[in-house]
């Protein structure tokens, strides 16, 4: 018989241990308080559409995906 209590509980465990999870790439829409924008993450690199980013390599929008996914994408030098 299979233990569903017992994987939900370790699902639970480890959706608490950020750390665990390590993002390679990923793709994100942002809605903005102006328009939407699509931020693009790979291998350690943030790429967002916005006007800001192009100019200065780093947005709001990629900074507070670096906030949401603390601990779970991987080490890289500051903007």
């Amino acid at each position: 018989m299979l233990d569903y209590a017992g994987k939900i509980a370790k699902a639970k465990k480890y959706a608490q241990e950020r750390e665990r999870f390590r993002f390679t790439q990923f793709s994100v829409t942002f809605s903005g308080d102006n328009n939407p924008h699509t931020i693009n993450f790979d291998n350690g690199v943030f790429h967002c559409d916005c006007e800001f980013f192009l100019m200065h390599r780093w947005c709001c929008h990629t900074r507070a995906l670096e906030m949401v996914l603390e601990k779970m994408l991987p080490e890289t030098a500051p903007a």
